[in-house]
C-alpha cells in the first residue's frame, strides 16, 4: 500500500455478513504456489484451501481502535502505512469503506479495507469499470510476517469480491515496497502503469481482473 496521510481512502462493504469464517484443512500440493495463484481469472481453488486452519474476517468496530493504533505503531507497518499521519484513528463510520479485522485461529493479526474506486472523483482508479474495488491491508503482528498469511487472507477476500461481481480489483503499493508487489503479482495483479503521485502518496497502480 502507499503511505497514507488521511483516512478518506475507504471501501463500502456489502453489509450482508458481519463475520466471514474460512476453515481450511491445510495446504495441498499446488504448483501455483510458487508462481501465479491465478489462472484464467480465477484464484487457484487448491490455494484457497490455504495454509491456515482458520481465517476469520469481521467488521472493524470502535473496540478495535486501540489494537489498530498498536499495530500501526510497529515499524514494519509505519514504513508503508501512514508514516506521516496526523490522525491515527480510521473513520470507522465512513460508509464508503469496509474495514476488516482478520484473525488466524481466533487471534487478530491483520487489517484490511476495500472500497468502491468511484466514491472519490479525484481517485487514481476512478477510470476503472463500474463496480471495481480497491484494497489495502497490512499484517499488524510482527511474528505473523513471512509465513504466507497475507497471501492467504488477500486471496480469500479477492475471491469473495470476484464472486460478488467485481470486475477489477485495484491496489496501489508504494513503488519501493518490493515484498507487497511480489505478493500482489503472485495473486494475479499486474502493473497498470508507471509510479504516480496521488493525494494519498506515491503509488504503483496494480490491477487484477475477474
Amino acid at each position: 500500500m502507499a503511505k497514507r496521510d488521511d483516512w478518506r481512502h475507504g471501501l463500502p462493504g456489502s453489509g450482508r455478513q458481519r463475520m466471514l469464517v474460512h476453515r481450511r484443512p491445510g495446504f495441498a500440493a499446488c504448483s501455483c504456489r510458487r508462481r501465479s495463484l491465478v489462472r484464467s481469472g480465477t484464484i487457484c481453488s487448491i490455494y484457497l484451501m490455504t495454509a491456515t486452519d482458520q481465517i476469520q474476517f469481521r467488521m472493524m468496530t470502535a473496540d478495535d481502535l486501540d489494537l489498530f493504533v498498536e499495530w500501526q505503531s510497529n515499524a514494519h507497518v509505519r514504513e508503508w502505512w501512514g508514516a506521516d499521519q496526523s490522525d491515527d484513528d480510521p473513520n470507522i463510520d465512513d460508509p464508503r469503506v469496509a474495514r476488516w479485522i482478520i484473525s488466524y485461529t481466533n487471534r487478530p493479526f491483520a487489517y484490511m479495507q476495500d472500497y468502491s474506486v468511484h466514491d472519490w472523483a479525484d481517485h487514481h482508479f476512478f477510470h476503472l469499470p463500474h463496480g471495481s474495488r480497491g484494497i489495502d491491508q497490512f499484517i499488524g503482528e510482527p511474528d505473523m510476517l513471512g509465513a504466507g498469511h497475507g497471501s492467504a487472507f488477500i486471496a480469500i477476500r479477492m475471491q469473495a469480491l470476484f464472486e460478488d461481481g467485481t470486475p477489477v480489483i485495484a491496489t496501489d503499493p508504494h513503488p519501493e515496497n518490493a515484498r507487497a508487489i511480489a505478493v500482489y503479482k503472485k495473486l494475479g495483479f499486474q502493473e497498470a502503469g508507471p509510479p504516480q503521485s496521488t493525494p494519498w502518496g506515491l503509488i504503483l497502480p496494480m490491477l487484477a481482473r475477474r
